[in-house]
């Protein structure tokens, strides 16, 4: 079997190129046998400071892995259950734990459709989720130390910017009568369950 390189292959500085035109700006980049990542930290319309690490193998995928909560340390049965329940609402994106039983939201774009607006969109769809959970969340943050104050709703920045550039791609997880910044489960209202059977990005 050759192992070269196939015409689909993105490149790091793809990416890059990608990220600057989307207005984000990775803290760091690690590269290693290969395999390229960056380290962004976004602000969304609710949640705060969700830490989402982007890994690219450029002949697989471009994977966008978002540091959900700190290593759940309480009962896991009932969090598990929690977390499968939102994996059977979520179109596009996944739940999973890490080895330190941290809660990772996780993207995969095939390398074959890997561009800018599908890596824009999966970002926007991450912290979508995020502020969606974010109440049903706090729980797990607080216990790790991590922010739990919900963002303020007249703040800006690229994360809100993004969730707005791509809002047809996540308008199943944003409300358009809720008040910016404000979850559904706060304002007394239901939330709303999208269908499950369109997922074109399985993690």
């Amino acid at each position: 079997m050759s192992t070269a390189p196939r015409a689909s292959a993105r490149g790091s500085a793809d990416v890059e190129a990608w990220l600057a035109d989307l207005g984000l700006a990775p803290l760091e980049r690690a590269d290693r046998e290969g395999v390229t990542s960056w380290d962004l930290v976004l602000d969304g319309r609710r949640r705060a400071a969700l830490r989402i690490t982007l890994i690219l193998d450029p002949n697989l995928a471009l994977i966008c892995w978002a540091h959900y909560a700190p290593p759940i340390n309480d009962g896991f049965r009932r969090s598990y259950r929690k977390l499968l329940r939102w994996n059977d609402e979520l179109p596009f994106v996944k739940f999973s734990i890490g080895e330190d039983e941290r809660p990772l939201l996780v993207a995969e774009l095939p390398i074959e459709t890997a561009d800018r607006d599908a890596l824009g969109a999966a970002i926007a769809r991450q912290l979508a989720v995020a502020d969606r959970f974010h109440g049903e969340s706090i729980e797990w943050l607080k216990a790790g130390g991590w922010p739990i104050e919900p963002v303020p709703a007249t703040a800006t920045g690229p994360g809100p910017a993004l969730i707005a550039r791509y809002a047809d791609e996540v308008r199943e997880l944003v409300n358009p009568e809720q008040p910016t910044g404000v979850d559904a489960a706060d304002a007394g209202q239901p939330v709303a369950v999208p269908a499950t059977g369109t997922a074109r990005t399985p993690a």
